[in-house]
């Protein structure tokens, strides 16, 4: 059970962050209700499509896999908010992607020279 605690605690973590769900001043029962309903359904949206990609997805070399982050970034930009054409903000998530797979890539090569 102890091990549990810090995916739980991720978990958490990370649906204030991508969710919104810490957002909220609570009022009523009932709209605190619905926005932790909605916040908990963005989250389980965000993971599913996470795991989906990560499944059915061709592993690009030198692109990271989705994640949730980027997937939540994409969403917002592509759907609600679209300032820019569909292939500019395709083109600049690969960009990000590739360069995120780079500095990983330089973080685990000096990781693997300092260590005893």
């Amino acid at each position: 059970m102890a091990g549990r605690r810090r995916t739980a605690e991720a978990t958490f973590q990370s649906g204030k962050g991508l969710a919104g769900l810490d957002q909220h001043q609570v009022r009523r029962w009932t709209s605190w209700h619905r926005w932790v309903t909605l916040a908990m359904l963005v989250h389980a949206f965000l993971a599913t499509a996470t795991a989906h990609e990560r499944a059915h997805a061709p592993a690009a070399e030198d692109l990271i896999p989705l994640t949730c982050n980027e997937i939540q970034h994409l969403f917002t930009t592509l759907v609600t908010q679209p300032t820019h054409t569909a292939a500019h903000r395709l083109r600049w998530s690969n960009c990000r992607r590739r360069h995120q797979a780079r500095s990983r890539t330089c973080h685990y090569q000096r990781q693997a020279v300092y260590q005893p």
